[in-house]
């Protein structure tokens, strides 16, 4: 049998996971086995721990109901475990370099102990470390929990020890589904163990997460910490705990209770009299005989609590928030009349049928927001539906679609009133989260650049990317964030660290790629002036965040007298820029301004690009796609990237322009080669888009209706994407 086996519950924690997982794999010490406890195998979280499995015999995943949370995923894995000792890893801490040979050089040392605490360390969301107490003082071998009552379960989390199977086992001892399950599971080993033993070395980052603890959150689920607590004092009392480590464990548990009553954000108002109700009971129940309070602020809460004085306890808790009462009734500073006009309107109760929609901070019509929007109408046309737009973008709105200026009184109404809010990008700060509404996050590309808050370690990029506290802010507003493939949602959840539900619905602007025909393809390359029978290649670049203005770093005119004359080149700058050089012009046809990219993309029969999101979208047509990678080396180290695309590339690679043209004119970059790098492309990056993205989004978002009742994705091998002109044409 393996000497550990570290069991890891990962809900919701797909885009660390691998972290965690690779922290145990990379462990000098190699005798144990892991065990990842996810949701389901096809959840974000499974697949990582499915992946790990094929490529690591010692990584064995297993299966277990969300509803019963981290504390019956433990007790799954405890099932099946083998080991000799049993460690808890939460699927986003990681396990320190040497960990698991520093446990096992002391367990050498102490002999058999039932249970090992060891220091660990607290890490914020954003990878500082944080203070954290050290273990308290105990003897150096292995001792009896008696010689040092101080150091308990409750003091020591659960992942932050080792414990012998054997034990754990003979005295029947599991998690409960309970969201407080640590306390609980703390306070009984605490109670069992006979020979302990302390190890002074970090053996575990614990993440620290932006959006809190869910211990932390309000909600009846606080209740369930007096169950906790009243579950471990009775057994106390069971086994006759000594008065002298009684009153540690006594104090350690309330501690817990009333850092929760005064803080009445935890409980809802209906609950907060009756939970000190209860909390007064136990604490009069089981205080230890010889039990004095704490001295200070404390102490007086201990009284409070044990005499039932709730409305003593309850002024105690008002006059301690008296400063932060203060700073709310600061005056606050004069608005513009537009402003003080949607303050105005924030008072008024939303409008259940009204949804407003933008993409690329107003910049048009386009992008996933669009083609929500355009489901919306047919599938929910109870609801309004309004587009916001700058005012040199009132032309790129279809006929017929209701839209806003930004900044005018109108823009500010709906925003005010609005059940719904559809954006690409982010809306205003400005912008209120009302209690009820339902902000929708759709993003406008897959993320091979770094994102979101992991910019910040680039300075060129978080230069220029303003305010990551504002960014935060911002983000708080989303209840529902879009992903097209599974590397999406992983790098989303780092990226942007928040509390909102993933939808792996796939990206709504993709649809077309599965739904238009040849007849589609052949009237936009009519619209877009592609000459009949020349080959469209579309060449679309990405911004570079290291210089400023619109750089082809190609040239178009050579590139085209270098390829032969089957070719014209349809060139799109990213939309930061308006339009491309000046001059494009003879086989060079700028579609930078064209409204909708997926119909360029349509007519294209080829795309060249360097590192734009472009191409993960280009891919689902299953048409041919080149890098060009001339600053490839440049722009990682600038920009930062998730993944090494030289590595894993959609096609054909080329760093020069004379192997860019070389590749089109041997064919190549169509060859048998390019075909099969661009079906592993697909795999990993098309996993969500099959045309129904839009649909899926409307029902689930705008129309309410429940997770299992959205059309299931249409798996790749059974997708038809649009034709392509030139094989129309064959």
């Amino acid at each position: 049998m393996p000497r550990f086996s570290i069991i890891v519950p990962a809900f919701g924690v797909a885009g660390r996971l691998s972290q965690a997982l690779d922290s145990v794999l990379t462990q000098s010490f190699g005798d144990f086995e892991l065990i990842p406890v996810c949701d389901t195998p096809d959840s974000p979280a499974g697949a990582v721990a499915a992946e790990y499995a094929e490529q690591h015999s010692r990584v064995v995943p297993l299966t277990s109901p969300p509803s019963g949370g981290p504390g019956v995923a433990r007790t799954i894995g405890m099932g099946a475990a083998r080991g000799t000792y049993l460690l808890f890893l939460d699927g986003d801490d990681v396990l320190a370099p040497g960990a698991l040979a520093a446990i096992d050089a002391r367990l050498r040392t102490t002999g058999d102990v039932d249970v090992l605490y060891c220091d660990h360390e607290r890490v914020h969301w954003w990878d500082s470390p944080t203070s954290t107490p050290p273990l308290g003082r105990a003897p150096d071998g292995a001792f009896a929990p008696g010689q040092a009552p101080g150091l308990t379960g409750v003091s020591v989390p659960v992942w932050s020890a080792a414990y012998r199977r054997a034990f754990l086992t003979g005295h029947q001892l599991v998690f409960s589904s309970s969201h407080f399950t640590d306390i609980g599971w703390g306070g009984l080993v605490t109670l069992a163990a006979e020979r302990v033993a302390v190890l002074r070395s970090v053996c575990v980052r614990h993440l620290l997460r932006r959006q809190g603890s869910l211990l932390h959150s309000p909600g009846e689920h606080q209740l369930d910490l007096l169950d906790q607590v009243e579950l471990v004092l009775t057994r106390a009392g069971e086994v006759a705990l000594s008065e002298d480590r009684l009153e540690p464990l006594f104090e350690q548990l309330f501690s817990l209770v009333l850092r929760t009553a005064a803080h009445p954000e935890r409980l809802p108002a209906h609950l907060r009299r009756a939970f000190f109700r209860r909390a007064g009971h136990l604490y009069r129940r089981h205080r230890p005989a010889g039990f004095r309070p704490p001295t200070g602020s404390v102490g007086v809460q201990h009284r409070l609590l044990a005499s039932g004085a709730y409305t003593a306890f309850h002024a105690l808790r008002c006059l301690n928030q008296g400063a932060a009462r203060a700073v709310k009734r600061a005056p606050v500073p004069r608005m513009p009349r537009t402003r003080a006009r949607y303050a105005l309107q924030l008072r008024r109760p939303l409008d259940e049928n009204l949804a407003v929609y933008c993409a690329y901070w107003g910049r048009g019509y386009t992008c996933n927001p669009a083609a929500i929007h355009a489901k919306a109408r047919d599938l929910a046309p109870h609801i309004r539906s309004v587009f916001l737009v700058e005012g040199d973008a009132v032309d790129s709105v279809p006929k017929g679609v209701e839209y806003v200026v930004i900044g005018s009184r109108a823009y500010w109404d709906v925003l005010a009133r609005a059940k719904y809010l559809v954006n690409n990008a982010n809306f205003a700060d400005g912008v209120v989260k009302r209690p009820g509404s339902v902000h929708l996050q759709t993003q406008h590309g897959t993320p091979l650049k770094k994102m979101g808050v992991d910019q910040s370690t680039y300075p060129v990029v978080a230069a220029v990317s303003g305010s990551f506290t504002k960014l935060l802010t911002r983000m708080d507003r989303w209840d529902y964030n879009l992903s097209s493939n599974r590397h999406s949602t992983h790098m989303w959840e780092r990226a942007f660290p928040g509390a909102y539900e993933t939808l792996e619905y796939g990206y709504p602007r993709n649809d077309v790629y599965y739904t238009a025909t040849a007849e589609d393809v052949a009237r936009v390359r009519r619209e877009l002036g592609v000459p009949d029978g020349r080959k469209a290649l579309l060449y679309a670049p990405t911004h570079r965040d290291y210089s400023t203005g619109f750089d082809t770093r190609l040239d178009l005119e050579a590139f085209c007298e270098a390829v032969g004359d089957d070719y014209v080149v349809l060139l799109r700058a990213h939309y930061f820029y308006d339009r491309g050089p000046a001059s494009a012009t003879g086989r060079i046809i700028d579609v930078t301004r064209h409204r909708s990219a997926e119909d360029v993309c349509l007519a294209a029969d080829a795309l060249i690009t360097d590192y734009s999101s472009i191409m993960f979208d280009y891919a689902n047509l299953d048409r041919p796609i080149v890098v060009y990678a001339d600053d490839w080396e440049v722009y990682r180290e600038t920009r930062g990237v998730y993944f090494d695309l030289m590595q894993a590339p959609p096609g054909r690679v080329a760093c020069t322009p004379e192997e860019l043209a070389s590749v089109f004119r041997d064919g190549s970059y169509a060859g048998r080669s390019a075909t099969a790098l661009r079906a592993a492309f697909r795999e990993r990056f098309c996993g969500f888009d099959d045309g129904r993205a839009a649909e899926r989004v409307v029902r689930r978002v705008l129309l309410g209706e429940p997770p299992e009742s959205i059309p299931p994705v249409i798996p790749l091998a059974e997708r038809i994407p649009a034709p392509a002109h030139a094989l129309v044409r064959s």
